[in-house]
């Protein structure tokens, strides 16, 4: 098989993101700061094109990608398997908030977020391969080819664990973040991945 690169992209900044609120499968709207990141992504994408661009059904997903669409020409594929996890009990929540509500549910959440997700969360396992599948089928679609993935912030590092071997339980030790809107280039060939550059700026 051809190897094939993806540049994923977390969307820009959301209303509460910028408080540290998770949405999760919430469809919240971008600040104007996330707008001005979701056309500074598509100006980087103008100069190092793409072959097809790809998004989380969410609408932060899809504006963030709507100006690296309309600067290559592209419509976006829409992936279901990349929506965000659902983050339950704590949508629309700070950790701190659930914290002060249920302090032994947040402790054991940071211990170990895969072997104890948040009470009414999606299974951490099942969104890994949910999302690891989703980027196979576009790599497959692709071959030797490149493609500009946006999805989310929990799903993207689950996911890069999940491809590169690394524990899941280690996803928030390993990988804090995504930055908004940066790009993460791995590069797909058949069961292996290879990570080429993580978290790069676009402004």
């Amino acid at each position: 098989m051809t190897p094939t690169t993806l540049l994923l992209a977390r969307h820009g900044e959301t209303v509460w993101h910028a408080e540290n609120r998770y949405a999760g499968v919430s469809d919240v709207a971008l600040t104007d700061t996330g707008y001005a990141q979701a056309k500074a992504l598509g100006r980087w994408t103008a100069a190092h094109p793409v072959d097809a661009v790809w998004t989380s059904p969410l609408s932060r997903a899809i504006a963030t990608a709507d100006p690296a669409c309309r600067a290559l020409g592209l419509t976006p594929h829409r992936e279901p398997a990349l929506r965000e996890c659902d983050f339950g009990a704590v949508e629309g929540r700070t950790l701190a908030e659930f914290a002060a509500q249920n302090p032994e549910a947040a402790r054991a959440f940071r211990a170990d977020p895969v072997a104890h997700p948040f009470p009414g969360a999606e299974d951490p396992r099942a969104a890994a391969e949910r999302g690891s599948a989703a980027l196979r089928r576009i790599a497959a679609a692709h071959p030797g080819g490149r493609a500009l993935v946006v999805a989310h912030n929990t799903l993207l590092r689950l996911v890069l664990c999940s491809l590169l071997r690394i524990p899941l339980a280690d996803y928030r030790r390993v990988l804090p973040r995504l930055r908004n809107a940066a790009v993460t280039e791995i590069r797909v060939d058949g069961g292996h991945t290879a990570l080429l550059s993580l978290n790069l700026p676009c402004a």
